[in-house]
Formats: C-alpha cells, sequence, structure tokens
C-alpha cells in the first residue's frame, strides 16, 4: 500500500536507524501511539511535546555529541515559532539537525489559520546554510531522507499531511537535487512550469498532457544553493517560467529565480495574499485562496496571449 509523506518520512527513517545508532527521532505530540520508531528503537525516540524552540535546542546538543537528531513538527511551528532557534543552531553554527515540517502550506485544512504556513520557506531560506527539500510523493519523500541522514548539512524538510501521490520517474542513481523534465523540449516549447510540492506537482503534471507546447521541471530541493544550480538546464527549456508553489509570492521560489535569471520572463502562480481562514478540505482550502488546475489554466493563457504565443 503507498503511503503519504509523513508515513514514508516515519517508515524510512525506521529503517535507516536500524544500520545506524546515531539517529534519533524526536517528536512534538505528532507521533500518535504507533510510531514505528518508537516502536523499534524506544530508547531512541522522544515525544517532547508543545515545546518547539527547545526541542531545536535539545537537538543542537544532541548533534553536537555526534548524534543525527531528526525533529519533526507543524511547518508553522517549526518555521514561525521555533525560527530563532533554527537561525542560531542550523543557520549560524551549522548544527547537523534535521526538521521534518508535515502540515505544510495548507495542507491542515480545517486546523485553521493557526497551523497553516504559506511563509516556511522564506524564513527558512533567510537563515542560510539550511538545505529546503519539498519532495513529491512517497519514494521522493523517502530520497531525501536517505540523503539528509547521510548529509552534514542542517535540513529543513517541508511535507504535507495525508495526501497520497506517486513520485515522478527518477533513476535510482540520481539524487533529489537534480530537476526532472516532463514533456516534449523542442523549439515549439514557449513555457516551462516549474513545481515545487505535491499539490503543485499534481498540477503542472495534468497541464503538461494537455498542452504540447508546455514542458514541467519538477524541484525537490530549494534553498537558495539549490536553485542556483538549476539555472543552466532551466535556461535550456525556456525563457519563460511560471513558479507553481504553495506558498506566498513573497520570499517564494519564484522571487528568488526571478533575481536569479534576470533576463527571463518569471511568473509566479501562488496562494496569494488572504489568509487562509476557509475551514474545509485541504483542496477547500486552496480553492478559498486561489490555487488550483482551473486558475492555473487561466494563468497559462494570460501569459501566452503576453508574451505572444
Amino acid at each position: 500500500m503507498r503511503k503519504s509523506g509523513r508515513e514514508s518520512y516515519r517508515d524510512e527513517l525506521t529503517k535507516l536507524a536500524f544500520n545506524n545508532e546515531r539517529i534519533i527521532c524526536i517528536e512534538a505530540d505528532l507521533g500518535g501511539k504507533n510510531h514505528p520508531f518508537e516502536q523499534s528503537y524506544p530508547d531512541r525516540f522522544f515525544n517532547l511535546g508543545i515545546a518547539e524552540l527547545a526541542s531545536v535546542d535539545i537537538a543542537a546538543g544532541l548533534a553536537e555529541a555526534g548524534f543525527i537528531p531528526f525533529f519533526s513538527t507543524f511547518a508553522s511551528f517549526a518555521a514561525v515559532r521555533a525560527a530563532e532557534s533554527i537561525k542560531l543552531a542550523m543557520g549560524y553554527m551549522e548544527k547537523n539537525i534535521k526538521i521534518v515540517a508535515a502540515y505544510g502550506g495548507v495542507s491542515g485544512g480545517w486546523f485553521g489559520t493557526t497551523h497553516h504556513c504559506l511563509e516556511d520557506i522564506a524564513i527558512i531560506q533567510s537563515f542560510q546554510n539550511i538545505r529546503i527539500a519539498c519532495p513529491h510523493g512517497e519514494l521522493e519523500t523517502r530520497k531525501v531522507i536517505q540523503e539528509a541522514a547521510v548529509s552534514q548539512e542542517p535540513y529543513y524538510i517541508r511535507l504535507a499531511r495525508n495526501a497520497v501521490y506517486d513520485s515522478l520517474d527518477r533513476t535510482e542513481e540520481s539524487s533529489c537535487k537534480e530537476l526532472i523534465i516532463e514533456g516534449k523540449v523542442s523549439t515549439d516549447t514557449k513555457l516551462c512550469l516549474i513545481s515545487i510540492g505535491e499539490e503543485a506537482t499534481e498540477l503542472c503534471k495534468q497541464i503538461v498532457q494537455d498542452n504540447d507546447s508546455v514542458v514541467h521541471a519538477h524541484l525537490c530541493y530549494v534553498d537558495l544553493t539549490s536553485l542556483k544550480s538549476y539555472i543552466g538546464d532551466l535556461k535550456q527549456l525556456s525563457d519563460t517560467f511560471l513558479v507553481v508553489e504553495e506558498h506566498r509570492a513573497t520570499g517564494s521560489s519564484a522571487s528568488n529565480l526571478a533575481l536569479l535569471m534576470p533576463e527571463c520572463k518569471v511568473y509566479s502562480h501562488d496562494c496569494g495574499e488572504k489568509w487562509p481562514i476557509y475551514g474545509g478540505s485541504h483542496k477547500d482550502v486552496l480553492d478559498y485562496l486561489g490555487f488550483g488546475l482551473e486558475p492555473l489554466q487561466q494563468q497559462i493563457h494570460l501569459i501566452g496571449g503576453t508574451n505572444g504565443f
């Protein structure tokens, strides 16, 4: 049975811990009663409750002692509530801490505004030295956890809630730091969609199936260092880009790519400036914010008209 990103993270970390006794799992009351890591390695599992700042500080101490702490909580409580601890421990001191931020964007649906986070990538990216990953689907999530476990870099891994998707094709050897391209690249290619995160990638997959003039590039890592590494490949695809991301426009990957490619046209399909106060499913909240297939199709049409294609 396929697993969501959150479930894939827990399962993969438990598997990795079998051969690596330095891996520690920390939860902020999100683990549930049957967390696989706790069941397998109770002496390396810590539920620290609603104490996010302290959890990051404790993780810093564990990292200093040579352990590899993975800390999971809501994206809003990690990136916003624990921002100072992340800035100092991970950004400034570059401690080997891995934050796994579930409920990214508005994937919490009915949990409401306090539990949604459309600003986290902007906040974490501003601290520097932190690798930021937004995996899509089970296989890519597992691969990111594998890469994080062997890396000495601090990691911020943004996951959704319970959605289950098939990851895009990636070879067994390829790193998630490499972009994945969908669609036929030719002289007729007028627009490149760039997807970041699960919902955005699903939207772009639908678009590229029906539009031969559009190519789709999926990015998993979106920290500034990673974005810079994509520029050469992206410019070979097109000179006009539409970045699709479940995030605010301010501090988004689109804004950073626009600065990195000043000679190109970079547009953004994002969650706008409204507060996500609408209660409902993940899709309901995204619809309220104007993020979805129909608005994306309309935006592509407008871009085409503006650019003459």
